[in-house]
């Protein structure tokens, strides 16, 4: 009995190493956590106005051309699927790569590219046509990293190697919520203005754009990808973030059950020990006396 103690005792102790990790990690968590919700959120309002410039200029002016908004026959379709380089976030992982082998499955052929070591070496294993891949993001990816990722993706769709590129990543929508999401990236497309689209009321009257309409739109639509792209960034991070946190605030929770029922245990036994010893001795003095 006193040596099923001690080894009671000693996972106490070793449970409550790991319940100090946990909890460490959860409070470095929650402060990259609220950093890059930060970013994210400065990020989103960029996204949008560039976004809606560039439908515009499409839109309003008939005789602009750019490769990027010709459409394909789709035989051969890009995903690029952002994950995480470690782990301990929970599914955070799991949920995106799955989303996306959902998706690619439904395809003819599916081209991937992947943002993330988990990522990577989830889909190496299991023989996908992996043509690209970004590791060591690391916790606060910056604009250069975007700019590389958005390269190779133009370069897979101007090459005619993909004929649609389409960006896999979880959205972050709070601290308890993170969903992923597909968003098309190429081809770019143009929206239709009719007489009562409010929308576009505001673009149809004159005015005169330098260089050119075409100039403007050439010079955008590399800004616009690279700020798509480094917005799953962030989502994808931030959402990490929120994962990895949720998980170790759990972890920390389960580790203080265990030492609480490991704690009981030990002194339910330590009990026993006493009260066994308690009754020789009474047995003992009666011998004695008798």
């Amino acid at each position: 009995m006193a040596e099923h103690t001690r080894d009671i005792k000693r996972r106490i102790r070793s449970i409550k190493n790991t319940e100090q990790i946990t909890k460490a990690m959860e409070m470095v968590a929650a402060a990259r956590l609220r950093r890059a919700q930060e970013r994210v959120e400065a990020a989103r309002p960029y996204s949008q106005k560039i976004d809606e410039l560039i439908k515009r200029l499409a839109g309003t002016f008939s005789e602009i051309t750019h490769p990027l908004f010709l459409s394909r026959k789709r035989h051969n379709v890009g995903y690029a699927v952002f994950t995480s380089d470690r782990g301990l976030c929970g599914a955070f992982n799991s949920h995106v790569i799955r989303r996306a082998e959902a998706e690619m499955a439904q395809e003819e052929e599916a081209t991937l590219i992947v943002i993330g070591r988990r990522g990577r070496d989830y889909f190496r294993r299991r023989d996908y046509n992996l043509v690209a891949e970004f590791l060591a993001i690391g916790d606060e990816p910056i604009v250069s990293q975007a700019q590389g990722i958005a390269r190779t993706l133009v370069d897979l769709y101007e090459g005619n190697i993909v004929d649609e590129v389409n960006l896999v990543y979880t959205e972050f929508i709070s601290t308890g919520r993170q969903q992923p999401v597909v968003f098309k990236l190429l081809p770019l497309t143009a929206p239709q203005i009719k007489e009562e689209d409010e929308m576009f009321e505001d673009t149809i009257p004159d005015y005169i754009i330098e260089p050119s309409p075409q100039g403007v739109l050439e010079m955008l639509l590399p800004r616009f990808i690279e700020a798509e792209i480094f917005r799953a960034l962030l989502e994808a991070k931030t959402s990490e973030h929120a994962a990895r946190m949720i998980a170790m605030s759990n972890a920390t929770e389960n580790a203080g059950e265990m030492i609480d029922q490991l704690t009981l245990l030990s002194n339910k036994l330590r009990q026993a020990a006493i009260t066994k010893e308690i009754a020789e001795i009474v047995g003992g003095a009666d011998a004695l006396k008798g």
